[in-house]
């Protein structure tokens, strides 16, 4: 490897070199491509993005080693290529008329058109040269101007230079000096009325204009829409934007800046005049809630309506919802002073109802300076019914099909409560070697699942004083069964979950699952080695080859003649070496790997009761699904078994034979565990982004537990994690391991990916990713498996590769390619680079970004 990564790199150079020979192609002799751009600010170079954006023209796109790819695609098409083709037939004679007698005139003229739309997609793929344009960079110059005077500096000089080279390339140099920035030194007012006067003052703390701060536009921009939220949340239904000035009066001499806000009173237009009036505080005075609007059934006469602590609820025909549930997602009540964030949160709570298409919400205005609030509801169909269906391959399965049905019911129980009804069925073809069976689909898969959300949190005990309902407090109770056969070990899991979810804000959401009860069933022990292979196969090579006692009843021969060991024989086989004390003198680490295998297999078949609580906090600053400058951070705590615990002794619940509190034959799991999740987006501009995550998790058990479910454990590699190793490949720390599946109960991950646009939907990345697992605090005594101290981190696995992305609009196709960088299994070598090649590279295909 170490010889072929020098040629590797060696030929991308080469060929970057060879694109930017002829990124002037197209570049006419008194023209020069803009190649760079640079501002200088008070003698510094400064290229961050806010000032790059402001450049009217920007150098041609370039992409990591291989640089201006896009440029060259341009170039390789023909400018010209209708008269070049007609050319092409014409320069040797009779070339036309042999290709019309060979072919027909027809295939000529396609053949013409396959030529000329290449090369319009070599265009349109391509990005044509940008070519310097004095217009444009003194517009660019007028940029930088406006936005330096935007943000204080009045006293800015502002200049440029294009230099031309003789290889018809040129780059523009921008140069700043902002003087010195101008401050706010005094902040009047001149408010209209006493009420606005008040108002104003109340809210002043919170105003974005200071005093002794640098003067900035954006700032008066933010005041305005402060300023008349702040009103219109106060009462006043007429007040806009409109009403508020600013009036700024600048001292060239100090560097200061007087701000007079100037706040006016109402402007009343009738056809002849505008007269000018004091706002007045308006109150809503009646809400009526129409709950099955439609735009046939407008203007008829309402079949029911009911009063409900003041609120009416009309109907056109009878009302199908307890009043309470409507009422209580809405926040415009009788009585009340005007709020226009009582409107938004309506919308929003109604919104998260899932029952009724987006509302229509109205205000009707009084003459006694009252609202009448007209609230119309369309329901959605009381069932909704979904269906999917998907084919998949697996290292488990060569091929699988699978069909998911559903059902929702709507308004179930007359409070806006929804229940849904999901069924899940699959077959599929085995890979498992040990199955004999003759048919082809021979793995099969049931599931159904049942939840009820409910629009409030469903407790005995007032919970407003704790959850207002502004946070949209829900609770969801949900069911669930599956039944896995003739695959792995055959399993049959329970589940049951009682959650609620609540949103302080509009980035904040919290979950609290009360009760979380798993019950993980095994049906197929006995084909265990027929699952973890390369476990049998390292038992199967001590029989054969180490112990020397394997009693012949355990040996066959195969077609081949060669001895094997027989898979039923496994068992005793442990038992026989476990119970071989001169063994273990004389063998010490094959007694430890069969110790170790065997423990590993009682963890894996031993059937689960899980019984947790658990409480998770998202902060998610995402605006909307383009936004690509943000950042998540998740965290989450988990306790299991602890109710149980308290209570063995009083209920009278068995030990088995570890000394473990049994409930129903089964041993209950006891642990903690918590994961921290951040993740950061960095906005480069022009389709750059910049993608950060860090993750760590650990479960410690305790108590009636000496390790972590394999269901609550974590594993490493995969698509969405170090992308150099299969998912559950790496790990735990430098173990050599030959399980088929690894996990631990310790875990750290990071990424870096930088994302970049290649052309139209097309995208690439290059990253990195680092982390490991580790056992910690449980029954694992493999030291090389187990973090014991901070030296343990010089275990850490680093991958690193490229991949592609492209954007389906509704999903995103991704596929990376992750080469094993830092490699902890080398304990021993060098770890660096040593499977660094396509032969040792891991390839992932994925749906959307992984993270």
């Amino acid at each position: 490897m170490k010889q072929q990564f020098p040629k590797i790199l060696l030929l991308v150079f080469i060929t970057g070199y060879f694109f930017s020979c002829n990124t002037v192609k197209r570049v006419a002799d008194d023209e020069h491509l803009l190649l760079e751009n640079t501002v200088i600010v008070n003698d510094k170079k400064n290229n961050t993005e806010i000032i790059n954006d402001l450049l009217h023209q920007k150098p041609n796109s370039k992409l990591p080693l291989i640089g201006n790819l896009r440029l060259n695609i341009y170039n390789l098409a023909r400018p010209n290529r209708d008269s070049i083709f007609e050319a092409w037939l014409d320069k040797k004679p009779k070339r036309r008329e042999r290709l019309k007698k060979t072919y027909s005139q027809k295939q000529v003229n396609r053949l013409k058109e396959a030529a000329i739309g290449f090369n319009n997609w070599l265009k349109k793929t391509g990005e044509p040269p940008v070519i310097v344009n004095p217009n444009k960079t003194k517009k660019s110059a007028e940029r930088l101007e406006a936005y330096y005077k935007a943000y204080g500096w009045f006293d800015h000089e502002v200049s440029y230079n294009i230099i031309k080279n003789k290889n018809k390339r040129a780059s523009v140099e921008y140069k700043i000096n902002t003087g010195k920035p101008y401050l706010i030194d005094s902040i009047y007012t001149s408010i209209s009325s006493p009420l606005l006067d008040s108002l104003y003052r109340a809210s002043k703390k919170e105003s974005f204009v200071v005093k002794q701060n640098q003067y900035k536009d954006i700032d008066l921009i933010n005041e305005r829409k402060r300023l008349e939220q702040n009103f219109r949340n106060s009462g006043l239904y007429h007040f806009s934007q409109d009403n508020i000035e600013f009036d700024v009066i600048y001292d060239n001499q100090s560097k200061l800046v007087d701000v007079d806000v100037i706040i006016k009173n109402r402007a009343i237009r009738t056809q002849d005049t505008t007269i000018r009036k004091p706002f007045k505080i308006y109150t809503i005075r009646d809400v009526n809630i129409t709950t099955d609007y439609t735009f046939e059934n407008r203007g008829k006469p309402f079949q029911e309506s009911i009063s409900y602590s003041g609120f009416k609820l009309n109907s056109y025909n009878t009302i199908k919802y307890r009043p309470k549930a409507l009422t209580d997602a809405i926040f415009i009540n009788p009585g009340t002073v005007f709020k226009d964030l009582d409107r938004t949160r309506t919308f929003r709570h109604l919104n998260e109802l899932r029952t009724f298409k987006y509302p229509d919400i109205n205000y009707v205005e009084n003459p006694d300076s009252t609202l009448t609030a007209n609230i119309h509801l369309t329901p959605l169909k009381k069932f909704g019914l979904g269906f999917s269906a998907e084919a998949s391959q697996s290292n488990i399965q060569s091929f699988g099909f699978s069909l998911n049905p559903s059902l929702l019911i709507r308004n179930i129980f007359r409070g806006a409560e929804t229940f849904e009804v999901s069924a899940f069925g699959s077959i599929g073809a085995s890979k498992d070697a040990a199955n004999k069976r003759d048919q082809f689909f021979d793995i099969n898969e049931l599931g159904v699942d049942l939840k009820l959300t409910i629009p409030r949190l469903f407790s005995p005990f007032y919970t407003e004083n704790i959850v207002p309902k502004y946070m949209l407090p829900s609770t969801r109770i949900s069911l669930s069964a599956t039944s896995q056969t003739n695959v792995g070990l055959d399993k049959q899991t329970f589940t049951g979950t009682f959650n609620y979810k609540w949103n302080p804000n509009s980035i904040a959401t919290n979950r609290l699952d009360l009760f979380n009860v798993q019950y993980v069933r095994n049906l197929n022990i006995g084909n265990y080695f027929g699952i973890y292979q390369n476990a049998f196969s390292t038992l199967e090579n001590i029989a054969l080859k180490r112990y020397t006692n394997t009693p012949s009843e355990f040996i066959s021969l195969d077609e081949n003649g060669n001895q094997t060991l027989i898979k039923e024989s496994a068992d005793p086989f442990i038992n026989l070496v476990l119970n071989d004390n001169s063994f273990e003198i004389s063998n010490p680490t094959e007694y430890k790997t069969v110790n170790s295998i065997d423990e590993r297999k009682k963890r894996l078949t031993e059937n689960n009761l899980i019984f947790s609580s658990s409480y998770s906090f998202t902060q998610d600053k995402r605006q909307n699904l383009f936004d690509e400058d943000f950042s998540i951070f998740r965290f989450k705590i988990e306790a299991a078994g602890n109710l149980f615990a308290n209570t063995s002794k009083l209920l009278g619940f068995n030990k088995n034979e570890n000394n473990r509190y049994e409930l129903f034959n089964v041993a209950y799991s006891q642990y903690i565990k918590t994961e921290f999740d951040y993740i950061k987006h960095w906005d480069l501009g022009r389709k750059n982004v910049l993608s950060l995550r860090g993750f760590f998790g650990i479960a410690i058990p305790y108590g009636n537990s000496s390790s972590i479910p394999f269901s609550k454990s974590f594993f490493a590699g995969g698509a969405n994690d170090n992308r150099a190793w299969t998912a559950y490949g790496l790990g735990p720390g430098s173990s050599e391991t030959t399980d088929e599946f690894n996990e631990a109960n310790l875990k750290l991950a990071f990424s870096l990916e930088q994302r970049f646009n290649i052309f139209e939907n097309l995208n690439g990345a290059v990253f990195i990713d680092l982390g490991n697992i580790w056992n910690v605090l449980d029954d694992v005594e493999d030291d090389s498996a187990t973090f014991t101290k901070f030296s343990s981190l010089k275990d850490i696995a680093i991958g690193s590769g490229f991949g592609f992305r492209y954007d389906f609009s509704f999903f995103v196709f991704r596929f990376d390619i992750g080469f094993k960088t830092h490699d902890p299994s080398y304990r021993n070598q060098n770890r660096w680079f040593n499977d660094y090649n396509f032969a040792n590279a891991v390839y992932n295909i994925g749906i959307n970004y992984p993270f």
